[in-house]
């Protein structure tokens, strides 16, 4: 495996390919980078998972993940500031203090993406 560098999260703009997680998961090519080079499927199944019970009544979830002193919090938000979800990872060794994720419901999957890709 490759050393992750989260400058090359920056190089993302759209996609070209989909990358299928579960049955009404996709990754793009960003998101897709990002899981297998800094070694994070968990966030992927993580908001997966929170997207399932979020619904599509919202179309877009605006996702932010902080870490602190190895603990993560990951924020599920509607993009205007108003919460759905919250949880607490315990433990990560996540390489960035902070990301930024958008998930977009395309009338059959959620697209989980970087914000270039939007």
């Amino acid at each position: 495996m490759t050393k992750f560098d989260p400058v090359q999260l920056g190089h993302f703009v759209g996609t070209e390919r989909y990358y299928r997680i579960s049955r009404r998961h996709l990754l793009t090519d960003g998101t897709k980078y990002l899981a297998e080079q800094a070694e994070c499927f968990w966030m992927m199944d993580a908001v997966a998972s929170h997207l399932m019970e979020i619904g599509t009544a919202e179309w877009f979830v605006l996702v932010r993940v902080q870490v602190t002193e190895g603990r993560a919090i990951m924020i599920y938000e509607d993009g205007n500031d108003r919460e759905h979800a919250r949880q607490e990872i315990p433990y990560t060794d996540f390489a960035l203090n902070s990301i930024t994720l958008y998930a977009c419901w395309d009338g059959e999957h959620w697209v989980i993406m970087l914000p270039g890709e939007y």
